[in-house]
C-alpha cells in the first residue's frame, strides 16, 4: 500500500542523515547549482535540439565551476522540454514543463547508489526521443506503507540483469549514467524522483507535469532532497 503524504514527512523527520544516490564527498568534491529555466540565457534551441552542444554545454560549465556534478531542477518549470514531442501537449492541452524530481549531470558510467534498501519494482527502456531510455523504480517499505524511487536515464546494461522483486541493498551499486543513446538522448545524468503512489504505472512515471497539474504531482512526487541532502552542497 502506498504510504500517505502526511505518513511519509513524518517518518522523513526522524531520518538522522541523508542517504547517498552518486559518490561525493562535500569535504573535497563541488557540486554546481544548474538552471534549466528562460532564465538562463545561455541555454538556446540550439543548444537544447543537438545533442553534440548540449553535452558540450554541460561539461564546459561542469569544467569551469571544478564542479564533480551538476545538480537541481525540482519544481522547476524548464524550456529544454520543447525539444522532444514526449512532453508536448495533446488534443490542445498544455505541454509538460514542470520537472518533478532532481537531475544529477555527470559522466557517462557515474555510478547509481540505493539511496535505502528496497526491491525492484520494475524497470523498462523508454526510448524516445526525449524520454527516461534506461529506467529502474525501487519499492521501499517502511512503517505505514512503500514508497518508490525512480532512476532515469541509465545505461542499458544496468536493467538487462534485472527481474521485478531484485532485492537491492543500501548503498548497493545497482545502475549507472547512460550515454545518449541509452539515455533518451540527453547528456548524461541522473533523473532521481520520490514517488507515493505509482498509480498504475510499471516501469515508467511522469518525471514532468503541466504546469496546470503541479499540486497534484508535486503531492505525490516530494523533494527528493529531502533524502539525499545534497543540494545545500550545490554553489
Amino acid at each position: 500500500m502506498a504510504i500517505e503524504a502526511i505518513k511519509f514527512e513524518e517518518w522523513l523527520r526522524t531520518m538522522e542523515s541523508p542517504f547517498s544516490v552518486v559518490q561525493f564527498d562535500s569535504r573535497m568534491d563541488r557540486i554546481l547549482a544548474m538552471d534549466f529555466t528562460e532564465q538562463n540565457r545561455l541555454i538556446t534551441a540550439d543548444t537544447v535540439s543537438q545533442i553534440d552542444l548540449f553535452i558540450n554545454y554541460i561539461n564546459t560549465t561542469l569544467d569551469a565551476g571544478k564542479a564533480l556534478y551538476g545538480i537541481g531542477g525540482y519544481n522547476e518549470l524548464r524550456t529544454v522540454y520543447s525539444r522532444s514531442e514526449v512532453f508536448d501537449g495533446v488534443a490542445g492541452k498544455e505541454p509538460r514543463r514542470l520537472h518533478l524530481g532532481i537531475d544529477i549531470w555527470g559522466a557517462a558510467g557515474t555510478p547509481v547508489l540505493a539511496p535505502l534498501a528496497g526491491k525492484v519494482h520494475s524497470f523498462a527502456f523508454n526510448k524516445a526521443y526525449g524520454d527516461y531510455g534506461a529506467t529502474i523504480i525501487l519499492e521501499h517499505t517502511i512503517e505505514g506503507g512503500s514508497f518508490y524511487t525512480l532512476y532515469g536515464h541509465l545505461s542499458l546494461d544496468s536493467i538487462t540483469p534485472l527481474k521485478v522483486g531484485d532485492e537491492i541493498r543500501q548503498q548497493q551499486e545497482f545502475a549507472h549514467f547512460g550515454i545518449p543513446e541509452e539515455n533518451g538522448y540527453w547528456p548524461p545524468h541522473l533523473h532521481f524522483q520520490l514517488i507515493l503512489d505509482m498509480e498504475g504505472y510499471f516501469g515508467d512515471y511522469p518525471g514532468v507535469c503541466a504546469y496546470s497539474e503541479k499540486e497534484k504531482y508535486l503531492s505525490n512526487c516530494p523533494d527528493p532532497d529531502l533524502l539525499i541532502g545534497m543540494m545545500k552542497f550545490a554553489t
